[in-house]
This record gives C-alpha cells, structure tokens and sequence, in this order.
C-alpha cells in the first residue's frame, strides 16, 4: 500500500471490473459504494455488481455477433465480471444469462478477498481535492448530490433517458400444458440445452387483444421534470413498442420464428412470448423483452391473459427508472478523463455505452488507464478495430459527426458492427470458391471483423504485457 490509491465511485459491473483491472496492476483500490446507506430506486440489495434489469449478457457467438466478440475480448483481457458470468452461466440458447444472486456474490467475494482493494460504504458527492486518480462508475442512477456537483463541473446538464424493467414469474405458476421448452431455431448456448427458453403462444385473436390491453392500460405517470425525458430505443417499455404499430411486438420481442410448439405442432403461433431462466435453480424466469411502465395492477390482469401464465405468481413486477449519461464525446477526453477536471475519469453507462458487459468493458479500459497512469505508464489504447476499441471511439467522438466543434448527436449505444472501422477487403467468395451473396456475405462479414477484432486485440495485450514488463 506504498502507493496512493485509486479512488472508484460505483460498486456496479463498471466500477467493480475497473477496481479489479488496477488491482491486478499492483495498485490499491478504495472501492465506494452507497448502498446500502443510501438506496436507488432500481436497486433490491447491496450486493456489488447487482443486476437491475435483465440479467442475459446477451449473445454469447463470437464469430459473428458483436456482443459476443466484446465477451471473448473481456475474457481475454482477465475480466472478472465475465469470470463471475461464466461461473454462475443458466440456460438462455445462444446467449449468455447468470443467476443474478450467485453473480453478484461472485463478484462481491472477489473483490472483499483482494489484498489491494478496500471497500467503503457511503456516498461521495465531488471527491476532496487530495483525490488525485478517480474513476466515476455511477452508472444510470448516479446519486443526484454527485450529479449535482458534475453539472457544477461541465457547466451543461447530463442527458437523460428512461430504463425499464422486466417481471420475473415463478417457474412453477406456469402452466407447462400450454407453453413448452425451446430455443428459437433450437440454437443451444454456454450451459445450454437448445431448449432453455419457455414459450407461450398466442393466437391472431388473443394477440390483437393483448396489444389492445397494452395500448390502454394505466401507465405510471412521470414528475414534472421528467415529461419530456426520452426512452432509450434499446429498451423500450412493451406498450411503447405496442403503441408504435399493431405489428411491431411480433416482429420483435414476440416473433414466432423458429419455435414450433409441441403441444399442437400443426399449428404455427401468431405469436410468442419467451421467458427465460433467471436464476441457478431454475425457480424464476424473467418476461424477455417485457421491460414495462404499466401500473402494478395492470401487470397483473394484462400479463395474465397470456396463455401458459393465467396463473402466473410474480417474484418481481416490472418498473421504470430515470437513467443519466454524459455528454461524452465534448466532455470526456480520448483517456475518459473530464476535461475540465482531469483527476476524474468516468467509465461505465453514465459515459453514454449501453448493456451490462459494454458497461463493465469500459470500466475494464477506466480501470487500466488509472493504473497506468498511477504506475507512472502511458497505456496504448485498443484498436478501434476491436469491440473495445469502437466502444471507446463512440463514447469519445470518434464516430459521431460534430457542428463547431460538438456532437451532432450522441445517444447510449450498444457495441455493434456499426461501430467498427469497414475492412480493407471484404469477403467475396466462400472457403468452397462460391460467391458470396445476401445472407451468406453478410455472415462471412461478421466473421472477419470478429477474427480481425480477435487479432488485432492479442498483438495490443502483448504489446501492453511488454511495457509493463520493462
């Protein structure tokens, strides 16, 4: 402890793998957390690295999926939140989703068992001026004294958008005589089965009606401060996406593609509603896709007129929370440093990325950054090639178009191909020499930005393992 430590603000996925990162460089760590002296209206416990929303990481394939890619690169880089994931993995097909409790004590026990981290409970407003290295990894629900003071700090007001929240249904109040076990297209995933989600179908009838039911049921309402607060298009509440047009749920969360149900297999569905396993034991699945703002009450009567779950017992209705994220590309510098004030460094969703592990990716790059810097190193950044890479890119400018110097536009993003820098050459011809054409080009694409992704990561983690060698 001969070195002055780095100070983390926030004990969620960015501020735990941040902590983690510059612990494992031989750095100390003082760890802050306000739960449980001061709560968030999404939280349930004060478990570091708890899980709000869904609690899928979503796709696991790293050949041709973005967020898989960004999986196998935090593997790679000795993440401890994909550690943590995959030692409490439950079926989900082709995605990977955790039990959240068993996770987040995961996480937890590592981080208290690390010689080099201390974590203190409390909340920090602006850090005394003696803080010298801080890493900000307050995520969406960033205490409002904090916000406040980081407001004071830029002189411009953090945006702002609305999350919501999915139910989670007791396993064993579904009626399984109606809904049955399937991945879709039958795709199995790390600790899967190709049968991990329950499906409910819906008729013509039955799904006109539900979305009727959406469309007209009693909303929770907003403050007045709140009115004109956007959602994030990544995660919609279910009557939003209902009131957007009659179709839009079964071509989205509720499409019966690739599923065929056992129980009547002449019959194809209209449409389908998934759940998916939320904890280890197999107790509790969560409503994919069913993030809502519906009144308590009309959760229940609307989300029981589903077949397979009239007699569905909750273990936690959904809800909406307000979520806070920077303006990054002008405030943030390339090293996630406030410009105005370069002893903070932010990471995580208050940067404007979006999604559990894009989250703790930044706070992975937040946490090694600080440790260079303590260590007295200058860190290379990854590739903009790699997942890491284009996240960074979005959240510090360099994919945003820009007026006079500021961003055009900048919204939370999920990691996408869309964010990577195109190939120097496309693929054209199959292994076979066939040509390439619709969907088989568009799949070999994929491959190669991940196998170029993959590549280019290995020869930045040997050439960061090489300057911290010397």
């Amino acid at each position: 402890m001969s070195k002055t430590p780095i100070h983390v603000i926030g004990g969620g996925l960015a501020g735990s793998e941040a902590a983690w990162q510059a612990a494992e460089r031989g750095v100390p760590v003082i760890l802050h957390e306000m739960r449980p002296v001061r709560t968030t209206a999404a939280h349930k416990t004060a478990g570091l690295a708890e899980l709000v929303c869904s609690n899928s990481f979503r796709s696991d394939d790293r050949e041709q999926n973005a967020v898989g890619l960004l999986h196998e690169e935090m593997r790679r880089l000795g993440s401890l939140v994909m550690a943590a994931g995959d030692q409490n993995q439950v079926p989900a097909g082709g995605a990977l989703a955790v039990d959240r409790d068993g996770f987040s004590n995961a996480v937890s026990a590592a981080l208290e068992a690390h010689p080099l981290i201390t974590i203190e409970r409390g909340e920090i407003a602006l850090p005394p001026d003696d803080w010298d290295n801080v890493i900000v990894a307050t995520g969406p629900l960033t205490s409002p004294d904090l916000a406040a003071a980081i407001r004071t700090l830029t002189g411009e007001d953090a945006l702002a958008f609305f999350d919501a929240i999915a139910p989670i249904v007791h396993r064993d109040s579904i009626d399984m005589n109606v809904a049955w076990f399937q991945s879709r297209y039958d795709k199995a995933g790390p600790g899967g089965t190709g049968a991990d989600y329950i499906n409910c179908p819906l008729t013509r009838e039955q799904y006109e009606s539900f979305v009727a039911a959406l469309v007209a049921g009693d909303k929770a309402t907003f403050h007045e401060w709140e009115a004109a607060t956007p959602y994030f298009d990544g995660c919609l509440p279910i009557e939003v996406m209902a009131e957007r047009g009659p179709e839009t749920l079964r071509h989205g969360p509720m499409k019966p593609f690739g599923l065929t149900n056992p129980h009547d297999p002449q019959t194809k569905a209209y449409a389908v509603v998934q759940l998916r396993q939320d904890n280890k034991l197999g107790t509790l699945f969560n409503m994919v896709g069913f993030q809502t703002k519906l009144k308590h009450g009309e959760q229940l009567r609307i989300f029981r007129t589903i077949p397979g779950l009239e007699g569905a017992e909750f273990a936690r209705l959904g809800g909406l929370h307000r979520n806070t994220f920077l303006n990054s590309p002008k405030l943030l510098d390339q090293q996630l440093r406030l410009k105005a004030m370069p002893r903070l460094r932010f990471a995580g969703q208050i940067t404007g990325c979006e999604g559990y592990v894009e989250s703790a990716a930044v706070g992975l790059i937040a946490g090694r950054l600080a440790a260079a810097e303590r260590n007295g190193e200058v860190m290379v950044l990854p590739p903009p090639t790699t997942a890491h890479g284009a996240l960074l890119a979005h959240i510090t400018g360099g994919h945003v178009e820009t007026i006079d110097n500021g961003p055009r536009s900048f919204q939370p993003m999920n990691v996408n191909f869309g964010l990577f820098p195109p190939l120097a050459r496309e693929p054209k011809t199959a292994p076979d020499g066939k040509k390439l054409r619709g969907p088989d080009k568009a799949m070999a694409k994929k491959r190669a930005l991940c196998l170029r992704a993959l590549a280019d990561l290995d020869r930045w983690k040997a050439g960061e393992a090489a300057i911290a060698a010397e």
